[in-house]
């Protein structure tokens, strides 16, 4: 039995880890109350204003070397036309929504685990029990709701940022016609395409804001247990991003 229990015991833990990281997401985000509005509006502007500055320059760098990228190997097979359909379908399915996730995270993630497992270190959770307030409700409910709300927005203007940085280099280093360019960019751009990327902002403004959530609720003592906190909801969130990205995709195109 001992083959049996190697494989078991990991296997139990995995799910009992999964089942409670569910289980706090759900109570995190029914956390809704009076004064869930005003603390949603303070975590909207950090972790979404905040952050648009590295997810559009992420976004223009990205479709500017998709654009040379995408040009370059067309042009082995006659097809370097297709550049202004490819970076647009690619920023809005993919590129936009993994990226700009992935920029979130490293500043979010790393963020919310830091200050959360801040104040438990230094017994700030515990004051909030002893005064009767829901931690759950003033930490968690907040950021959880604020990153399913923001970071479709970040996404959006990625989106758009990204298809000009293709639209530049196209039109100042690979000879496109500006206008053509832009109607071919649309052209071959459906309504699903979009809302699908969307739907994956949602999805990653969730993974990144409980991993820095749940993780740094559960930092440990001292500065070396904030600091394991903020690296492992960093990494969590990040492989998070990816494996959610590869599930949406298969869900939403095949």
């Amino acid at each position: 039995m001992t083959p049996i229990r190697a494989i078991g015991r990991p296997a139990l833990a995995a799910t009992r880890a999964i089942g409670a990281v569910a289980l706090f997401a759900l109570r995190g985000l029914a956390g809704l109350g009076p004064g869930s509005g005003a603390a949603i509006a303070r975590q909207l502007v950090q972790i979404g204003w905040l952050s648009l500055p590295v997810v559009g320059l992420t976004a223009l760098f990205t479709g500017a070397a998709l654009a040379l990228q995408i040009h370059s190997g067309g042009a082995r097979f006659q097809a370097s036309d297709v550049v202004p359909a490819i970076v647009a379908i690619g920023m809005v399915r993919e590129l936009g929504p993994v990226l700009g996730g992935l920029m979130v995270a490293a500043r979010v993630a790393s963020a919310i685990a830091a200050e959360i497992g801040t104040m438990r270190v230094t017994e700030q959770i515990d004051a909030l029990v002893t005064l009767s307030a829901d931690p759950m409700r003033w930490l968690v409910t907040p950021r959880l709701w604020a990153g399913m709300l923001c970071v479709p927005v970040l996404v959006a203007v990625g989106d758009i940022i990204g298809i000009m940085g293709g639209w530049l280099v196209g039109t100042t280093s690979l000879g496109f016609n500006s206008a053509s360019y832009i109607a071919n960019s649309w052209a071959y751009l459906e309504a699903w395409d979009v809302t699908s990327g969307l739907i994956k902002g949602a999805v990653f403004g969730l993974v990144v804001t409980l991993s820095g959530c749940w993780f740094g609720m559960r930092a440990g003592r001292g500065a070396a247990g904030v600091g394991r906190a903020v690296t492992n909801a960093v990494v969590a969130a990040a492989v998070g991003i990816l494996a959610a990205n590869f599930v949406l995709t298969g869900l939403f195109f095949e």
